[in-house]
């Protein structure tokens, strides 16, 4: 029971050696990992075991609670830069669908002017307006072979009667020039019967 005894008492004064050398003794080892996971593993691989129990260093404890607010803070602090971009990217977004959609419209205005064509005040659509054009160029067209082909048989009828007017002007020249002839030679037949007539008398 004596023996017990005393392996309890040593056993404690170790442990309140311990405990009273981890809050006093300097730790003089540098971790050669900054991140907090790195500083958290050489807490535990610097502090002493005992009953299953780490006995942990305050100064480093103190040093990884440091580095978790300090990591905090940075995060925090980049989390609200992050959201301040996001909202500037957002802004800029907005602005540049606003512009796009100004362009959209704008093009189709172009195009549309540009597929419109305005005649007599009356805006046509360019496929419309070329389907007018070439269909009254056709009749146009139409028309004036129309008209060449009648002049051609007008000029071909003129041209007949013409013909026709200048034969029997010829015919009736020619019935002229035998008429007088005829008209000269019976004068003649007549002034020689006169003759005859008076030669017989003054017989």
């Amino acid at each position: 029971m004596q023996k017990i005894k005393h392996t309890l008492l040593f056993l404690g004064a170790m442990l309140f050696l311990n405990v009273a050398f981890a809050q006093t003794a300097p730790d003089t080892t540098k971790n050669t990992d900054p991140s907090l996971n790195g500083q958290y593993q050489f807490m535990l691989k610097k502090s002493k075991s005992l009953y299953g129990a780490k006995l942990i260093n305050p100064n480093r404890l103190s040093a990884l609670w440091k580095s978790v607010n300090d990591t905090l803070k940075k995060e925090r602090k980049q989390l609200q830069e992050a959201r301040q971009e996001i909202k500037a990217q957002a802004g800029n977004i907005s602005s540049l669908k606003g512009e796009v959609t100004g362009k959209e419209s704008s093009l189709a205005n172009a195009t549309a002017s540009v597929n419109e064509i305005k005649f007599l005040g009356i805006a046509f659509n360019k496929g419309t307006y070329n389907t007018i054009v070439w269909s009254i160029i056709i009749v146009l067209g139409i028309g004036l072979a129309f008209v060449i082909f009648q002049s051609g048989k007008l000029r071909h009828e003129a041209k007949y009667r013409t013909e026709l007017y200048q034969e029997v002007a010829d015919e009736f020249q020619a019935h002229k020039v035998k008429a007088k002839d005829k008209e000269m030679k019976l004068a003649r037949e007549l002034q020689d019967e006169r003759n005859k007539w008076d030669e017989g008398r003054g017989r």
